[in-house]
């Protein structure tokens, strides 16, 4: 299954080379195009394709809802003991679906693409070996290094990832939290085929902290913790004020130490307020109970 946004001209190249590797592998598939909200000529392009190939399934959501609730989106309508799921823009290439499909083969439940090397700004492959490393420190849960949305995933964990009701998803955060037999296979990830990447800076932040967030409570520990020495430090200094006022009454009081006081602790209540903030306005997504996605079309429907 394959999520787009912005992918008109990949989509063509994607179903040419997914149809050439299951050829080549020789095996019942369906493939589920989740067009979601493209403001391009996507949803065209999906119907010429779903109408010269009745085995691919084209799903047309009525607004953007993001990637991971596209994917679930193909999830609950895929039939296949196995689902892949797979970027539009052709950064994850499908020749290694061969390799995923082998080592399902041998037992394994998932089966993951590790980004060994990517087509990306020295800034940006920084930033992301830094993301994960921190990540898998924070996390309560055992993430895989460099592992993105690219899988291969078994029914049964499908099955699982469905009946989840969380609203906010992180896929590749469940798919480790649900445990069973994973593994990955390395491979390197190119850049964009066409147009620009989606993921800028903000969006990349967005990315880091819907992550944290989802799976670590380490943040509001931190602000117990840093609240609870900052009391520290602020009862010391009380004693050191009182101390000098009493040996020496007639000592000058500086305003500037004041001000500085104001500002750091002023800090600290933002950054523990924010913190807190974000933990509240995830509960507040979910408990709205709304809908990860909506769909306004299928089309060619996947027979059960």
């Amino acid at each position: 299954m394959v999520a787009c946004y912005k992918d008109g001209q990949a989509i063509p190249i994607m179903h040419e080379r997914l149809t050439k590797v299951f050829a080549q592998m020789g095996c019942r598939y369906e493939i589920i195009f989740v067009n979601d909200g493209s403001p391009d000529n996507s949803e065209h392009v999906l119907r010429d394709i779903a109408k010269k190939d009745p085995r691919v399934t084209a799903v047309i959501h009525s607004r953007n809802f993001s990637s991971q609730n596209a994917f679930m989106s193909g999830m609950t309508i895929a039939t296949g003991d196995a689902v892949i799921l797979l970027d539009g823009d052709l950064q994850d290439p499908p020749e290694i679906i061969a390799s995923f499909a082998e080592k399902w083969a041998e037992g394994f439940d998932v089966v993951y693409g590790i980004r060994v090397k990517r087509d990306a700004s020295a800034f940006l492959r920084v930033a992301y070996k830094l993301f994960y490393g921190i990540f898998r420190r924070l996390s309560y849960v055992q993430i895989p290094q460099d592992a993105g949305d690219f899988s291969l995933i078994d029914r049964k964990i499908v099955n699982i990832l469905i009946a989840m009701p969380e609203h906010d998803m992180f896929i590749r955060g469940l798919r480790a939290w649900v445990g069973f037999k994973q593994t990955g296979v390395p491979y390197h990830r190119p850049e964009r085929m066409f147009g620009r990447t989606t993921n800028n800076l903000p969006k990349n932040i967005r990315w880091a902290k819907k992550a944290i967030f989802s799976f670590s409570f380490e943040p509001l520990e931190w602000v117990f913790y840093f609240a609870m020495i900052v009391s520290v430090v602020t009862f010391f200094f009380i004693i050191f004020y009182v101390a000098t006022y009493m040996l020496n009454p007639n000592q000058p009081r500086g305003i500037t130490t004041i001000i500085v006081f104001i500002l750091f602790f002023g800090s600290v209540q933002l950054i523990s307020i924010s913190i807190i903030g974000e933990y509240l306005g995830r509960i507040f997504d979910e408990v709205k109970r709304r809908p990860k996605f909506i769909v306004k079309e299928i089309i060619n429907k996947p027979k059960t």
